[in-house]
């Protein structure tokens, strides 16, 4: 899809850092580690690592969770962007920040992209652990980032790719997983639900739901790219059971899954 570029692209600075600093090295995927799922990093074969602190031009993350690099990396024999972390849109009140991740892979020539996110659960049939195919999303957001950019009416459906979701799902069965598939609800954070929001949520079709990935995923559809998702399921949604919800509660549990959550991942990017 061709894009209609504005006079300065976001983030040009920051791309021709990582061209520079990643040179020779084509990238097939790129991955997005939301909170708790850092450790997949474990499981790569790293080439080069690059602080987001020294990169110009790139939002830092201030959460607990989100480590900051960006990873040059082979699974198999696919080479792999990974990035440690994101930037939330509570962070800064930016939608080009808190898709940056979709942006910088999009100007390095990346065609596919897999956006992780820790979420809550709206749906009684799932349970703390779980990992959920995104198959839609709602964004409650209130923003869009393709209206920040000034971008011209453009169709985004479907946002998460039909072939990518039998990829997964194919993936999933090589790595003896079962796949839990549903709509992620976007919210801008960073305060949780309240029981009535969560009731609204449930009553709207979502199954889950967190405080990032939309606007990653938007921009990336808007841009041709194929999108994945995978939301690791931490926790039950305020008013579900009686439990106390905790950001400690969510990266313990993204701790818990990380052996599921990395043979997923591999077996997904083996099989491109």
């Amino acid at each position: 899809m061709k894009i209609d570029r504005p006079v300065e692209w976001p983030f040009e600075e920051s791309t021709g850092y990582l061209r520079e600093k990643f040179a020779g090295k084509n990238h097939d995927i790129a991955v997005v580690l939301g909170s708790g799922l850092g450790g997949f990093t474990r499981h790569i074969a790293e080439e080069a690592t690059l602080s987001t602190a020294d990169i110009p031009g790139y939002p830092r993350s201030t959460v607990t969770g989100h480590s900051g690099r960006i990873i040059s990396a082979r699974v198999t024999d696919k080479r792999v962007l990974v990035f440690s972390g994101r930037v939330h849109y509570y962070e800064s009140a930016s939608t080009l920040d808190a898709a940056v991740t979709a942006m910088v892979s999009h100007s390095l020539g990346i065609k596919t992209i897999v956006l992780t996110n820790a979420a809550g659960i709206l749906n009684e049939n799932f349970y703390p652990g779980d990992l959920m195919l995104v198959k839609d999303q709602l964004n409650l957001t209130s923003r869009d980032v393709l209206a920040d950019l000034h971008f011209p009416v453009v169709n985004v459906d479907p946002i998460y790719s039909e072939r990518m979701a039998r990829l997964m799902y194919e993936a999933s069965e090589k790595a003896g997983i079962n796949l839990k598939a549903g709509t992620y609800v976007g919210l801008t954070g960073p305060s949780y639900e309240t029981p009535a929001e969560v009731r609204m949520y449930r009553r709207l079709g979502g199954d889950a739901v967190g405080m990032s990935t939309v606007h990653e995923a938007i921009f990336a559809r808007a841009a041709g790219m194929d999108v994945v998702g995978i939301s690791c399921l931490t926790n039950y949604s305020t008013g579900i059971t009686s439990e106390k919800l905790s950001h400690a509660e969510v990266t313990e549990i993204g701790a818990r899954v990380d052996n599921k959550f990395s043979s997923l991942l591999t077996a997904f990017i083996s099989s491109l």
